[in-house]
């Protein structure tokens, strides 16, 4: 980070993990491109990580069957200081390795969490994961580094 004194603390990064419900998760691509995509996510406090759901196989999947290092970044929706247009937003960028999640029950779990950051429906979270759990493939991110900064927008 260039700018220390934007910089924001790890507890107001997890903070901005744990908050919000979408990043963009970007891999090494095809013939060394960066691939980002927008992603829901679950930040899990239990042990950091920041868990996905998805397709079996695409694009995604076959670049990080080839590289497993990645980048994920959030931002929340900002705010404005009295009498200023510009937002102030708080920008988080995890750096670490994406692993597959093989065991079923993890995957439950990653589902779970996922649906409940849109809908406390249980009926409707218990239906979706009988449904697409044996289809879909959870991945995890270990961080290896996170940071974030405050940025004014003006």
């Amino acid at each position: 980070m260039r700018r220390f004194k934007q910089q924001i603390s790890e507890e107001e990064c997890i903070a901005v993990l744990k908050s919000q419900p979408r990043g963009v998760l970007s891999v090494i691509g095809d013939d060394g491109y960066p691939y980002g995509l927008p992603i829901d996510y679950w930040y899990c406090e239990d042990n950091g990580h920041i868990c996905f759901h998805g397709a079996k196989e695409g694009h995604k999947i076959d670049a990080i069957k080839k590289c497993d290092k990645v980048s994920f970044c959030v931002y929340d929706d900002g705010y404005r200081c009295e009498g200023e247009w510009a937002l102030n937003i708080k920008s988080v960028i995890v750096f670490g390795r994406i692993k597959f999640v093989e065991d079923y029950e993890r995957t439950v779990e990653i589902s779970r969490n996922l649906c409940l950051k849109f809908t406390d429906d249980q009926s409707y979270i218990e239906k979706e994961i009988e449904n697409f759990s044996s289809k879909v493939q959870c991945l995890e991110i270990v961080p290896e580094h996170i940071t974030g900064k405050l940025v004014n927008e003006s």
